[in-house]
Formats: C-alpha cells, sequence, structure tokens
C-alpha cells in the first residue's frame, strides 16, 4: 500500500482511514481538501497526537495563540488536551495527513 496513491476524493467531506493500532496506540491517513474546523470548535483529546502532512497543505492553531504552517514532511506533537484546531488546509489539492495517536 502507498500513501499517497489512489487516494478517496475528500472534496466533499473530510476522510479518516484507520491503518493500525491496538491498545495505546493507532495510525490513520487523513485526507482533507480545503477543510477546516467549524466555527468555535477546538480539539481536546486524551491521547497525544503525532501528526505529518505527507501532500499538501495546512494550518493548525492552538488555543494559547500558536499557528503552525504545514506543508510536505513538517509535523507536530499535540500534548493530549492542548486545544487546537485546523485552521486551513489546501482546497487547491488533497492534504495527506500520517496522525498517530497514543497514550
Amino acid at each position: 500500500m502507498n500513501l499517497l496513491r489512489d487516494l478517496p476524493d475528500a472534496r466533499a467531506g473530510e476522510i479518516v482511514e484507520r491503518l493500525a493500532g491496538g491498545g495505546a496506540a493507532r495510525i490513520e491517513r487523513i485526507i482533507s481538501h480545503g477543510q477546516a474546523s467549524p466555527d468555535g470548535f477546538w480539539y481536546d483529546q486524551d491521547e497525544t497526537e503525532f501528526v505529518m502532512v505527507l501532500a499538501g497543505a495546512a494550518r493548525l492553531r492552538f488555543a494559547d495563540g500558536e499557528v503552525s504552517e504545514l506543508g510536505p514532511g513538517d509535523w507536530v506533537d499535540i500534548a493530549a488536551h492542548r486545544p487546537h484546531r485546523v485552521e486551513w488546509t489546501d482546497p487547491d489539492q488533497p492534504t495527506v495527513w500520517l496522525a498517530v495517536f497514543y497514550k
């Protein structure tokens, strides 16, 4: 399997695919195409999330004011219960994320 080939069309909505995991960790491929978090929505997760952009581009905003601009190869490790949101993903091409959630 190749994470960047045969991408499903995510223009109508973000697509999350579980690739592996169980117990204390899981790995997902997320495909966005112009999506952003709804106004006023903040993720506040019980798990830490390591997330990397493999293709495309995105912007994450954290409740503390930090902003991360992500392109291919860029990654962040988001601590559990650190409020954040997806502020923007590229509307002109798919953004492919690799996310690892762990305790």
